[in-house]
């Protein structure tokens, strides 16, 4: 069931959002080679402390996972695209880095993500992560009161289709409110014109997930949790979270 959102809730649903981008700038301010992921884990948790937020990262366990979530951000490295837990792995220069971020402050949740390279990029790692804004920026201009969800869908796989990327299949984005993760599901790839009509007051997590082999396939890890690449090709992972107003899109985890 999709929880419509008051005016008031979304300005609260900004500052937590807010605080989501703080901890993506601090994590990728502080990912330099050399520096663990376990490292980018505790940047993060030092900006939700000082922001009073909670994560609702850490200790969530939905079906498919053996176990709690132990961290407050995903860090997926290279062919992990989505879902990685920091470990005590250290950045090598040209590593393709993901983090994925939430944050809980006055019962709502902000959403959002970012992949980056450390070090020198890849011109290929360049092209995919542009793309993967790019599509996320194509999901965002069609989610407006009007339009469905196959709209938002129909724009994200576009941009990746045509750039050649793979789609991990059954993945994409959702509503988010009081919880992390709420109805509406939001594919990263659809039919436009079809699915759920957008009405002022949705909130939804857009978070295109491309695959640079071309290919949907994916595996778990053996941890049960990332998500990797079947062809061993990069991928790359963004995300806002994103009020649908009758003013327009509305962009709550912006810096």
């Amino acid at each position: 069931m999709v929880q419509l959102k008051t005016d008031t809730s979304i300005e609260a649903m900004r500052e937590a959002g807010r605080v989501v981008a703080q901890v993506l700038a601090a994590v990728r301010g502080a990912a330099k080679v050399g520096v663990s992921l376990r490292e980018l884990d505790e940047v993060a948790r030092g900006v939700l402390r000082a922001a009073g937020a909670g994560s609702p990262f850490l200790d969530y366990k939905p079906h498919f996972a053996p176990t709690p979530f132990p961290a407050v951000i995903c860090a997926s490295v290279n062919d992990a695209i989505v879902h990685g837990i920091p470990t005590d792995r250290r950045l090598r220069d040209g590593d393709l880095l993901s983090i994925d971020a939430g944050a809980t402050l006055g019962g709502w949740v902000g959403d959002s993500a970012v992949t980056f390279t450390v070090g020198r990029a890849r011109p290929d790692d360049t092209r995919l992560t542009d793309t993967a804004f790019e599509a996320l920026d194509a999901g965002i201009a069609a989610a407006v009161v009007g339009n469905r969800i196959g709209d938002i869908a129909h724009a994200i796989g576009t941009v990746c289709r045509k750039a050649g990327y793979g789609i991990p299949e059954g993945f994409g984005g959702h509503g988010v409110g009081r919880s992390m993760h709420e109805d509406p599901a939001v594919p990263n790839e659809g039919r436009p014109g079809r699915g759920m009509p957008l009405r002022h007051g949705m909130v939804l997590a857009i978070e295109p997930m491309l695959i640079a082999g071309g290919r949907d396939e994916f595996h778990p890890d053996r941890d049960g949790w990332t998500l990797r690449t079947s062809d061993g090709s990069r991928a790359a992972h963004a995300e806002h979270t994103v009020a649908i107003t009758d003013a327009g899109p509305r962009i709550l985890t912006a810096l």
